[in-house]
């Protein structure tokens, strides 16, 4: 699925932990020898892109229209788009990386058991929909923070594409009314869902003034207007709604923090790659990935692309990393995570020698090596050649199903992120540890990949993706096919992509949109796998720079829009 090459003699992978954050945000129009010759968006729906085209060309710099994609999709993409969600950031600004964690946090009441019943196990869907679902929602004050530092344009300029789609309405697409139709599922019937978003017909035009109203009092009045004041009063009041109460008070939402931490960036192929720390797992995963896919090319030496014996190498590898993210992996804030231990070259080379060429290794043998397609993403690119790489989430489709009353806008179920027990799977079928297990004010462990590579100081590659537990697999296929086998990033977004983990067992996702070709499935089949059909894996928002010229594409897999912005 992606490639790799070590760029220095001792074939070490150079991990830079640098923390840039209190640094004075740099001067975007300086970086002259960076600079593109125009904008870019890839963004998941049309109106998240028209919002960046817009702030690009009134000036903003690539953080502005970040920030008011951010906001356009939490009212035109509400399955995924959001204020009462999370998410992370990476950025490449004025010729320096940086990563804003914004990740929802569990309530103060929050306890490891939670989810328990009484024979100890965890109940099915309490920590999936209602009110106990809700961490605190960190998109607000990630947005704020990210515009705060780097913004060019004033903060109320960057969220009136927002509001206007909100107080004017939208056209909804046919992809959107189809959800609504088809995909909300009765595990729905206990909230208030279908009372805001009920059916509705391709074509029409969706209003939302309760939502209108909350991006009014944060264009007026910052992130404080979200977590402190009116808005908060009502989410608290939503706690406290139904049969079953959140824990959310006010006092959580008040001492909500977004954090600037350091990314994790390695050498790879020529291209400085920046990715996400912990508490995602994606960057890790995405290195190891790469690495380990190099050190056994010679077992894929002559291998077609997506053919039996590519698709069965790569879940081999696949199936270590899930492994080892089950271990090691958490909040960084409460457990120790061995970042440089993990993506270290004679570990990674230790752990590509463990693949079985033939046949799939068997799951129990395959242990820790050391002593929800649910998100959305977008990636913007400016003139000076600043990027964002954004994914955030509800985790769920239209996360808990619960809408705050008054406010108009859905509120997550991220605490399904967190392992209700160690061992047992979340809605993704992710297994976790104690290292990932819920704790008061602790950040669940993600998947989220938002990626960037750099060649010699300019912006190459800015990707990412939805998709739960398939986020930085699918970001690894993409960059393989563009890097490895030469394909162009159009090329690369009709590629199949599948997706193998640890459990359920030896099966391999496929999926509806480039189904695998009848030879590779059978072939597959007959060596032990088990293929599960998903209508869709992934929605890769990418924009690829050519000779400083953006070249952005959206997924064909949904209704996201690419534009150059001139």
């Amino acid at each position: 699925m992606r490639l790799l090459t070590r760029v220095v003699a001792t074939a070490a992978v150079a991990l830079l932990l640098t923390t840039p954050a209190a640094e004075a945000a740099p001067k975007a129009e300086a970086a002259s020898t960076r600079a593109l010759s125009a904008g870019a968006v890839a963004a998941p729906d049309r109106f998240g892109a028209l919002a960046a085209r817009e702030i690009l060309k009134a000036g903003g710099n690539a953080v502005d229209a970040a920030v008011a994609t951010a906001f356009a999709l939490a009212v035109t993409y509400p399955e995924a788009g959001n204020l009462g969600g999370g998410g992370f950031m990476t950025l490449y600004v004025g010729g320096k990386p940086y990563f804003l964690d914004y990740r929802e946090t569990a309530p103060a009441a929050a306890s490891a058991d939670m989810y328990l019943g009484k024979d100890g196990e965890p109940v099915p869907g309490l920590s999936l929909f209602g009110n106990l679902a809700v961490a605190t929602p960190g998109t607000v004050r990630g947005m704020a923070m990210a515009h705060k530092r780097f913004g060019k344009l004033p903060w109320a300029r960057v969220l009136a594409p927002a509001i206007r789609y909100a107080r004017d309405g939208f056209e909804v697409n046919a992809q959107f009314a189809g959800m609504l139709d088809n995909e909300v599922p009765a595990r729905f019937s206990a909230t208030n869902f279908r009372a805001h978003f009920g059916p509705m017909k391709a074509g029409t035009i969706f209003r939302q003034p309760a939502l209108a109203a909350v991006l009014e009092r944060i264009a007026k009045g910052g992130d404080k207007a979200f977590y402190e004041g009116e808005t908060a009063d009502l989410i608290v009041a939503q706690m406290g709604r139904g049969a079953q109460k959140g824990l959310i008070t006010k006092s959580d939402l008040a001492n909500y923090k977004a954090v600037w931490r350091a990314p994790v960036t390695a050498d790879w192929r020529g291209y400085r790659v920046i990715t996400a720390p912990p508490p995602s797992s994606g960057g890790i995963a995405l290195m190891q990935m790469l690495l380990m896919k190099q050190d056994a090319a010679p077992l894929f030496k002559g291998k077609a692309l997506n053919g039996a014996p590519y698709v069965h190498l790569v879940s081999e590898i696949e199936k270590r990393v899930f492994a080892d993210r089950a271990e090691y992996l958490g909040d960084p804030d409460f457990v120790k995570v061995p970042v440089s231990n993990l993506i270290d070259p004679a570990y990674v080379a230790r752990r590509a020698k463990e693949i079985d060429p033939d046949k799939p290794s068997p799951t129990k043998a395959v242990q820790p090596g050391l002593e929800k397609p649910q998100t959305t993403h977008f990636s913007i690119v400016d003139k000076w050649g600043n990027a964002v790489s954004n994914t955030y989430t509800l985790n769920g489709w239209f996360g808990s199903g619960v809408v705050v009353e008054g406010a108009g806008f859905l509120l997550n179920d991220e605490m399904d992120d967190f392992s209700a027990k160690p061992g047992a799977p979340n809605m993704f079928g992710v297994v976790g540890g104690s290292a990932n297990a819920i704790g008061p004010g602790k950040r669940p462990l993600s998947s989220m990949t938002p990626t960037i590579l750099t060649k010699n100081g300019r912006a190459a590659m800015v990707i990412g993706t939805p998709g739960g537990s398939t986020i930085f697999t699918s970001v690894f296929q993409v960059l393989a096919d563009v890097y490895d086998f030469n394909l162009s990033l159009k090329a690369a977004q009709k590629q199949m992509r599948f997706h193998h983990q640890l459990l359920p067992e030896n099966t391999i996702f496929t999926e509806r949109f480039a189904p695998p070709a009848p030879e590779t499935k059978s072939a597959l089949e007959r060596s032990g796998y088990r293929l599960v059909e998903y209508p869709g894996i992934g929605d890769i928002e990418a924009i690829q720079v050519i000779d400083g010229k953006p070249v952005p594409e959206a997924d064909p897999r949904a209704r996201g829009v690419a534009m150059v912005v001139k």
